[in-house]
């Protein structure tokens, strides 16, 4: 794992996603309050709380489809703020074993002007290939969407999302539906992924095992976040037993 670039506090001139002071209210409830938090580029972020803690929300204010008080701003090096990419990873979806979409098709689908019905052409072919080799997973481009494993489904929906290249990447709950195997290639690929294109990644999970070894700081949320740190510091917390009621285990 690679060490924090820089302190979870602030950005210094550094590049960095800057959230200040975010609420969220739904029908006069409040959901979320006083939520502030910088990621800085080069750094891998998990996202923790209890059910119905806010996180969901907090995705969506960043991804602007949740009206929300507060400032959510991008800081490049040495900048003014402006306007940010986002490459998002939901997660995963169900596609059906018999359904006859390839990835290639995936792919031609959400990334082509042109109509899908047309033949995939060799250019594009191309770039989906030079998509796929960022997850290293160049051996998927013409297994169907249907037969992918939970592991290669979330290397395909990466690689989806890495193009373009974004500023921030954020994945929700990307263990969902992995072996322990294909949960340690995909972190292991996100540390690269970081390195490679110096971008933020803000990671919503409920599987605490791999945290200490891949990322750089957790975030406990429970409308507002409880307290931030080394994931060893979070686990360790009281916030951290308080916000999951622990008398010993934790949600998963």
């Amino acid at each position: 794992m690679g060490m924090m670039k820089h302190p979870g506090k602030g950005c210094d001139g550094h590049c960095c996603l800057k959230i200040e002071n975010l609420g969220v209210k739904i029908d006069g409830s409040e959901i979320l309050h006083d939520v502030s938090l910088h990621l800085h580029c080069g750094e891998i972020v998990a996202l923790i709380g209890p059910n119905g803690a806010g996180k969901s929300t907090m995705i969506k204010s960043i991804l602007g489809q949740m009206e929300h008080s507060g400032a959510i701003s991008f800081q490049p090096a040495g900048g003014r703020s402006r306007k940010f990419r986002i490459g998002y990873v939901p997660q995963s979806p169900n596609f059906d074993p018999g359904d006859p979409i390839s990835v290639l098709d995936l792919f031609s689908l959400c990334t082509q002007k042109a109509p899908v019905c047309f033949r995939v052409g060799k250019s594009q072919r191309e770039t989906v290939l030079s998509c796929l080799r960022n997850v290293h997973g160049e051996g998927l481009i013409d297994k169907k969407v249907g037969a992918l494993s939970g592991g290669e489904l979330q290397r395909v929906l990466l690689a989806l999302a890495l193009e373009p290249v974004p500023d921030i990447l954020i994945l929700d709950e990307p263990m969902s539906g992995v072996d322990v195997e294909g949960m340690q290639t995909l972190m292991t690929m996100l540390d690269e992924i970081r390195r490679n294109f110096d971008l933020s990644i803000l990671m919503v999970t409920h599987d605490f095992s791999m945290l200490s070894r891949f990322v750089d700081r957790a975030v406990l949320l429970k409308e507002t976040v409880l307290t931030q740190g080394t994931p060893e510091e979070v686990l360790a917390s009281k916030e951290f037993r308080a916000a999951f009621q622990m008398g010993g285990g934790q949600e998963t």
